[in-house]
């Protein structure tokens, strides 16, 4: 095996274990050796690079801190890929909570009319989401939002593909009549 980042060539899980009963330096390792995949989930989830660049933060401290409760029952990439996804939606319903406090959309009439009805269109369906159960919701904002393949979906949730493709299209469906309404 190739010697990982750090200098050290223990897998992934060997270094969880270690991260977890206090060792700095393999939680260092581990983090290093899945920033990219942490930023290229939050990136995909959230679509701009300042967010996804602050998500990444957030879900590096979240592995840091919640190291001890990796129990190993799927692979550590995998538990990394939900940490990473779920401080991604954080922060995108935080940002949005924050637009609908300051009303921020309040200038609206000032804007030619189709930037208007495109504002309007995406708080729309916003708030349609925001109506979703959230097992809905999260498969079809990884999905419709994030891009994610059925698969990595089910992985992130930890749910079978055929639960993710369920959620997905009863998700939509229920989006759907929201938005009809």
């Amino acid at each position: 095996m190739a010697r990982g980042p750090g200098g050290r060539d223990d897998d992934d899980e060997t270094l969880a274990r270690a991260a977890a009963a206090g060792d700095r330096e393999a939680l260092d390792v581990l983090l290093e050796r899945h920033y990219d995949r942490i930023h290229l989930v939050c990136r995909k989830v959230l679509r701009n690079p300042q967010d996804a660049a602050d998500a990444r933060q957030e879900a590096m401290l979240a592995i840091a801190r919640k190291i001890h409760t990796y129990e190993g029952r799927t692979d550590f990439g995998g538990w990394v890929y939900r940490v990473a996804t779920n401080a991604a939606i954080d922060l995108h319903r935080r940002a949005y909570r924050r637009e609908e406090a300051t009303d921020r959309f309040s200038h609206i009439r000032s804007v030619d009319s189709t930037t208007s009805v495109i504002v309007r269109t995406r708080m729309d369906v916003e708030l349609a989401l925001d109506q979703l159960p959230e097992e809905y919701r999260e498969a079809v904002v990884l999905r419709d939002i994030g891009d994610l393949e059925y698969s990595d979906i089910a992985e992130v949730l930890d749910v079978p593909v055929g639960t993710v493709r369920s959620r997905i299209a009863r998700g939509r469906e229920m989006l759907t009549r929201a938005l009809q309404d």
